[in-house]
């Protein structure tokens, strides 16, 4: 019986760390950024349907995606937002639940979904377990405006438009703490699979 795993956090706290240790530990991570762009490549579905409801000034003249055209339009106008989101959830959704069902039919144990809005778009529905990476607010603000090149009041910005830190951890069923060095991850990471393949009789 295959486990689907939800795996989310905040922006900077180290989600992205922590899906490439599950990978190298041999568990599939189905990456929803990843599957985004899939669904807007030219020719694509998503990509026809953006350009019909926001203009071909969406575009590049190879005919990809030109994503800061896009982005200017949406994250300045919410209606805008809404509109995208319409087209493109589904389609993400869909995409995604064809790889857990190809997963499923190889009999693999423990599946994660790496997705950044996880509580926000509901994917925690479908989970069997949902994991929160999270650091201390001064952790996370300093690591984001390291890694962004952005000021405080613009890394400040950034913070408090996704769902607090706090709520996300209170609905998590595993946290980890990624206030520490690399090596204390990945210690906590091999013990979250241990957990994990506990929970089900999962041989190793």
């Amino acid at each position: 019986m295959t486990k689907i795993v939800g795996l989310t956090g905040g922006i900077a706290t180290g989600k992205t760390t922590v899906s490439t240790i599950l990978r190298q530990a041999g568990i599939p991570v189905i990456d929803a950024d990843q599957v985004a762009r899939q669904v807007q490549t030219p020719d694509s579905v998503g990509l026809t349907r953006i350009v019909k409801v926001f203009g071909p000034k969406v575009l590049l003249p190879t005919g990809e995606l030109n994503r800061q055209a896009l982005a200017k339009i949406v994250f300045n106008d919410k209606e805008a937002l809404k509109k995208l989101n319409e087209i493109l959830q589904p389609l993400i959704y869909d995409a995604i639940f064809a790889q857990v069902n190809t997963l499923k039919k190889q009999g693999i144990p423990l599946v994660v979904l790496d997705v950044p809005l996880l509580f926000e778009q509901h994917y925690d529905e479908d989970c069997d377990y949902v994991v929160v990476v999270y650091t201390d607010p001064q952790t996370q603000l300093k690591r984001l405006m390291a890694r962004d090149h952005c000021s405080k009041e613009e890394a400040q910005t950034r913070i408090a438009a996704q769902m607090p830190l706090s709520e996300k951890e209170a609905r998590a069923d595993f946290k980890i703490n990624n206030n520490g060095d690399q090596v204390a991850l990945q210690k906590q990471v091999a013990s979250l699979i241990n957990q994990l393949k506990a929970k089900q009789n999962v041989v190793k």
